[in-house]
């Protein structure tokens, strides 16, 4: 039976990673998409983990015969998501979770129209800088910025197949769990008709 192509989205600070993280942690069934990048590893992360590292003209290569499921250049460098290992995993029947912003997973939507677009909003955007905040990881520019482009990804959520609000992680989970169990269930009738 064929797998599941989940694409999670939402504004920074939204709680993506945790519901990930949680959706991961309990699904056997389900593996995490690993993009391909330009930029150099930093000290903690892991070539075919959590990237895979690459030359821009590898890249640009790949982007030419068209091996990406969706891409972008951010702040210098290049991003995409390969097609070969997703459709890979596909096949053999795993469910694919790509994290990726409302551009890409928008890009994910033309070329795989039996992808599964989930956008997870917070409860208020006044909650969203509270979150923001709470990560003490950006600075005052760099929230405000960050808040600036959520209210834009929110003008993108008629695009997605699913919007959550994620007010309960425990709650957003089994939601998630729901959307990913009829959607399992739609492809194993449609491989019986």
């Amino acid at each position: 039976m064929q797998g599941v192509l989940l694409v999670v989205c939402g504004p920074s600070g939204v709680g993506k990673g945790t519901i990930n993280k949680k959706l991961l942690d309990s699904q056997d069934n389900l593996i995490n998409s690993v993009s391909a990048t330009t930029r150099v590893p930093r000290n903690n992360e892991i070539e075919g983990k959590d990237y895979y590292y690459i030359s821009e003209e590898n890249f640009l290569q790949m982007l030419k015969n068209d091996e990406f499921l969706e891409w972008a250049k951010v702040h210098g460098y290049y991003y995409g998501t390969p097609k070969k290992p997703v459709f890979k995993a596909l096949k053999n029947g795993f469910n694919v979770l790509l994290e990726i912003d409302v551009q890409g997973a928008l890009q994910i939507k033309d070329s795989y129209s039996r992808s599964i677009l989930i956008f997870l909003k917070p409860p208020t955007m006044e909650e969203l800088e509270r979150r923001l905040r709470l990560r003490g990881t950006e600075d005052e520019d760099e929230i405000k910025r960050r808040l600036k482009t959520a209210e834009w990804e929110m003008t993108m959520i008629h695009k997605f197949d699913y919007d959550i609000i994620n007010d309960k992680v425990d709650d957003t989970y089994q939601k998630v769990l729901d959307i990913l169990a009829e959607h399992k269930e739609y492809n194993k009738r449609c491989r019986e008709c």
